[in-house]
């Protein structure tokens, strides 16, 4: 063997040796305990200081519709607006509606609910509702399911039960289908149903009123939106009977103006 090849068979050999022993090292070193495991105590000590994110206390409220709808003698103005107190699971809620025509107040419905989170996108909600306006007052006890259906439609469908042993229900939906980052249209439908006709506060058996529009805002900044909109409310089947012996509009197409905001 030549001395050229001598020199090459040895630095072959110890370089092998040489990684073997650092293959050795690394494993030596990760069979040892990390000096970065993190503390028990630690971890401990962060839950004591740092609160749980759905332990938090909120409030949020927003004014849905605060508008009036203008139609020569049958013009009126509304409002329908909610808020809620509370954590990502339990919430406290507040609800009120309802319309001023010819310096009479109508349609006035004010809930008190709790609510509880089911899932993701629904809470379940029961409380009291009640008939506050210019016509007899009436007390519901109330139950429902609120949140976003399908294609993020914003629905609520309520049932109730009166003192006086009747029992009525409501379902509203509407859908925002955004134009461009600020103008936004949303159709918007709400109806009523009763079991009993209720003649005092205009309200037939069966299928008994509606409140449709399209609304088109902007939105000047996310908490504040001016609209334009083409609404109709009126009764249906009895009601429209109850509404024209009191010599009332049955029902009416209305050009609005409103604006919707929340805190």
């Amino acid at each position: 063997m030549s001395t050229f090849h001598r020199h090459l068979l040895l630095a072959l050999i110890t370089l092998a040796s040489l990684s073997h022993a650092e293959a050795s090292s690394m494993a030596d070193s990760m069979a040892k305990p990390s000096s970065t495991t993190p503390d028990p105590s630690m971890a401990n000590y962060i839950d004591d200081i740092m609160p749980v994110m759905d332990q938090e206390i909120w409030v949020h409220g927003i004014l849905n519709q605060f508008e009036g709808r203008l139609a020569g003698t049958n013009s009126n103005f509304r409002w329908d607006g909610e808020a809620w107190v509370g954590g990502d699971y339990n919430r406290l809620w507040l609800r009120s509606e309802g319309t001023v025509s010819k310096g009479r107040m109508g349609d006035g419905q004010q809930e008190v609910l709790y609510s509880r989170s089911v899932s993701t996108y629904f809470d379940v909600q029961g409380g009291v509702r009640v008939d506050l306006d210019d016509g007899p007052t009436r007390t519901w006890g109330a139950f429902g399911l609120q949140g976003l259906a399908l294609y993020q439609f914003e629905v609520q469908a309520t049932a109730y039960v009166s003192d006086r042993g009747r029992f009525a229900g409501r379902f509203e939906g509407s859908y925002d289908i955004p134009i461009t980052n600020r103008l936004i249209l949303q159709p918007q439908i709400e109806l009523n149903l009763y079991s009993k006709a209720d003649k005092g506060r205009g309200n037939g058996a069966g299928l008994s009123s509606i409140d449709t529009g399209l609304r088109l805002r902007y939105e000047f900044w996310r908490k504040f939106a001016p609209y334009v909109a083409v609404t109709y409310d009126g009764y249906l089947q009895q009601a429209r009977r109850f509404a024209r012996d009191r010599e009332d509009s049955a029902g009416s197409v209305r050009l609005t103006f409103g604006i919707r905001s929340w805190f």
